[in-house]
């Protein structure tokens, strides 16, 4: 295993333990990451906000790991998102829906780009419908404003 599967592994393991201080020791201070749902975040202070929102959100929370893949530089997961939707739900409008008590189990691709022993790059991928749709939210977000 090289450094940046062993990178991306904790950097998973972290986010799912809800630990800031591992997450900040995984990621370079300037870290640049991509969502779907919030577009581009810069700073290790942004990327961490976007994860305890996810994790207010879906307490639950845990990744499946279906496959990890490396290369040199790069690891890329493949897997599932899985939680509770018992917490609201931040929205890039800034806006928050209510918890709808139902379970996800979203598909999603992640890559992470190691530079001197650090992610100075990790692109998330998944789809915003397909979890709207699990969660029941399609007529909240076309009805209210």
């Amino acid at each position: 295993m090289g450094e940046a599967r062993e990178l991306m592994d904790r950097a998973t393991a972290a986010i799912m333990a809800k630990d800031d201080a591992a997450v900040a020791a995984c990621y370079a201070p300037d870290v640049v990451a991509t969502t779907p749902d919030q577009g581009t975040l810069h700073g290790i202070e942004q990327l961490k906000d976007y994860m305890r929102e996810l994790a207010d959100a879906f307490p639950d929370m845990s990744y499946e790991l279906s496959r990890g893949m490396e290369d040199g530089k790069y690891a890329i997961d493949e897997g599932y998102v899985v939680g509770t939707n018992t917490g609201p739900l931040a929205l890039p409008d800034g806006r928050r829906l209510p918890a709808t008590g139902k379970k996800l189990r979203m598909r999603s691709m992640d890559v992470a780009t190691v530079e001197s022993g650090l992610i100075t790059k990790h692109d998330f991928y998944f789809d915003q419908m397909e979890m709207i749709e699990q969660l029941g939210l399609m007529h909240a977000l076309t009805t209210s404003g």
